[in-house]
């Protein structure tokens, strides 16, 4: 298994293969449309993220000592863009998830390519991948 540094790494290596941004915005839809679909019974209220333009739910389960994280959206790019962040955490321990940095982001120009209200649904799923690590880290340390 991966860390989140290479798997890091990888995607870097993928954006900058392409070097135009409207390939990019094509992989990224791309990405999207690869994305494993989320159960329906979890595209409720509770896993929707709040901030994104687009409806985004995400859902997070144990699996051993691992967070597996599920997500769907209703907007191509906002689903390509949770499908990134779900490759880079999924399948990772919470501590790991708590400590990593999202330096691909900035390195790939992910943020500054977006729309104001796309960049703050990426902060926005970046802070609820965080939470549910915080949510599990702190279950596993009692």
């Amino acid at each position: 298994m991966s860390t989140i540094q290479e798997i890091q790494k990888e995607i870097i290596d993928e954006f900058t293969m392409l070097d135009e941004w409207r390939d990019r915005y094509d992989y990224i839809i791309d990405l999207g449309r690869d994305l494993p679909l989320i159960e329906t019974k979890y595209k409720i209220e509770e896993n929707l993220i709040k901030g994104c333009q687009s409806n985004v739910w995400l859902h997070a389960d144990m699996n051993g000592d691992k967070i597996v994280f599920t997500a769907d959206s209703d907007g191509l790019i906002s689903k390509g863009v949770i499908s990134l962040i779900i490759r880079v955490f999924s399948n990772q321990k919470p501590k790991d998830i708590l400590e990593a940095d999202t330096d691909f982001i900035k390195t790939i120009g992910l943020k500054e390519h977006l729309t104001m209200n796309r960049g703050n649904g990426l902060i926005s799923m970046l802070k609820q991948i965080k939470i549910y690590a915080l949510i599990y880290h702190s279950k596993s340390e009692v």
